[in-house]
């Protein structure tokens, strides 16, 4: 999903060189996570997957290790987040969820992406700053019909973003915003039956600076605009 530079645009998402770097990834075993883990670990990175699941764990990391490259079981810190995991129990009108949905489709979207940033600064401050990326949704811009809580849930992310980053930046840690557009996986199977199958395939790469600016479209140096294949737009 990185598009063309492969691991050289990694290098400039998480900051020069990713060799011996600890990387966290979650939900991590499947779909956008586990591409996104094979991407950190073809830069260099040793990479540590988490999953609700222990055997969606075990299948990725011998994916990974039958690769040649680094699936951690432990880690004594951590440098890079990628914070992917999210649910989305509801297909239909908003107005159709109930508080139960709504709680759950904040309370692993959001909340828990706030929790494990609280969780890892430290960490990444003891080994001198770190980087972290919390995975958003084209949805977070223009909220799909019939995907109300989650696409309210990826807007909340991205005001995330905003309050965060220049929280972390003093303190050596980055926190950018990723908003994928529909990509092919069984988590998206479900949106692709509703019929959102054109108009939503750019990714965006979004920054905190990105809130300061009062959330423009066209998004200047530190916020570009992405097409398909990962390329600048405009």
């Amino acid at each position: 999903m990185w598009g063309a530079g492969g691991p050289g645009r990694l290098r400039a998402v998480f900051g020069g060189s990713l060799e011996g770097k600890v990387a966290l990834v979650t939900a991590g075993t499947d779909g956008i996570g586990l591409a996104v883990a094979e991407a950190l670990g073809v830069a260099g990175a040793r990479v540590f997957l988490s999953s609700r699941r222990a055997h969606n764990v075990e299948r990725a990391v011998t994916r990974l290790r039958g690769r040649g490259l680094q699936a951690l079981e432990t880690f004594g810190g951590v440098d890079i987040l990628v914070s992917n995991a999210a649910v989305n129990p509801h297909l239909g009108p908003a107005l159709d969820a109930d508080e139960s949905t709504w709680n759950k489709v904040f309370q692993v979207n959001v909340t828990a992406a706030a929790m494990l940033v609280r969780l890892v600064v430290p960490h990444m401050e003891r080994r001198g700053g770190g980087a972290i990326v919390l995975m958003s949704s084209i949805a977070g811009y223009q909220p799909m019909a019939g995907l109300g809580p989650y696409s309210v849930s990826k807007t909340a992310l991205l005001g995330l973003v905003g309050a965060l980053s220049p929280e972390l930046l003093p303190r050596g840690i980055r926190l950018n915003g990723v908003a994928p557009g529909l990509v092919q996986t069984r988590f998206s199977a479900a949106v692709s039956q509703l019929g959102h199958t054109g108009g939503y395939w750019d990714i965006l790469v979004y920054t905190g600076r990105d809130w300061e600016r009062k959330n423009k479209k066209k998004m200047g140096k530190n916020g570009q605009k992405m097409g398909k294949n990962g390329r600048k737009m405009g």
